[in-house]
């Protein structure tokens, strides 16, 4: 049976939904352990939510940073807490733009408006950024500090891009997601070819979620781990325990993973073969 093809919102849920079935992805959510407070439900009731989030990104219309808030604000009606709000700040311009180069054309347009709505969707989720930062999300007097220096979007991720992998895909070209992309082609199809990128990708760059969370130290023991999973020096079993045990979750990572999936099912790589 031949499928219609899919819609750009499709292919972003699609990547949601994989990254999180895909297994063993150590330290994070899948089929085969949750966190206390979070679980794969609500992971995959994220995906299935934000679709008209989606879907207003996919017409291209609006402003950017106002349909990452929706999005945000539609996930965050379970328990779980926030489960996708790096991956809406990549797929958003993705879906957006059907592609990087669209993408880079977008988010070049974004302006205060979408600065200041990004800054609201913070509100809607526990996420916690550098207390001393004159631009903390968490603190109510960002809004006036961005409105004064007329930042744009674009503008506070540059501001981030130091601490922040994620916003760095914003103002590098979504390198990253691109060779996550590019991996998915070259490993092949399904689930281990997801997980394979995923340990690919962590073995490569210090997960800047585990650097926020445990200190950079532990986020290059983390890369270093990842890569004598690929030299066959230790087990994916034995890393993603590890992982477990010490509560160490490669958040950013797994949000890159999400939009190299979209990138990859845009440009054809097949998922169920």
């Amino acid at each position: 049976m031949t499928c219609l093809p899919m819609r750009a919102a499709e292919r972003a849920q699609l990547a949601m939904m994989l990254e999180v079935c895909a297994f063993p992805k150590p330290g994070n959510v899948d089929r085969c352990h949750d966190y206390p407070e979070t679980r794969l439900e609500h992971f995959l009731a994220s995906t299935i939510f934000a679709r008209p989030a989606l879907e207003e990104a996919e017409k291209g219309e609006g402003r950017m940073g106002e349909i990452i808030r929706h999005a945000v604000q539609l996930t965050s009606c379970h328990a779980g807490g926030n489960t996708h709000f790096g991956a809406f700040i990549l797929l958003i311009p993705l879906v957006y733009g059907r592609s990087i180069e669209g993408a880079l054309k977008a988010i070049e347009k974004t302006d205060t408006s979408d600065a200041v709505a990004f800054y609201r969707a913070f509100g809607l989720t526990k996420v916690h950024t550098y207390s001393d930062d004159v631009l903390d999300v968490n603190d109510p007097k960002s809004l006036a500090v961005l409105r004064e220096r007329d930042m744009t979007l674009l503008d506070v991720m540059l501001h981030s891009a130091a601490h922040d992998m994620v916003a760095r895909e914003w103002v590098t070209g979504f390198p990253l997601s691109r060779r996550g992309a590019d991996l998915l082609k070259q490993f092949g199809t399904g689930r281990k070819a997801i997980v394979q990128m995923f340990i690919t990708l962590l073995a490569q760059e210090p997960d800047t979620f585990i650097v926020k969370k445990h200190g950079s130290i532990i986020a290059q023991e983390t890369m270093r781990k990842a890569r004598e999973v690929l030299d066959g020096i230790e087990t994916l079993e034995n890393f993603d325990q590890d992982c477990i045990d010490r509560n160490i979750n490669p958040g950013s990572i797994a949000d890159i993973t999400i939009a190299a999936i979209f990138i990859a099912l845009t440009e054809g790589w097949e998922w169920d073969s």
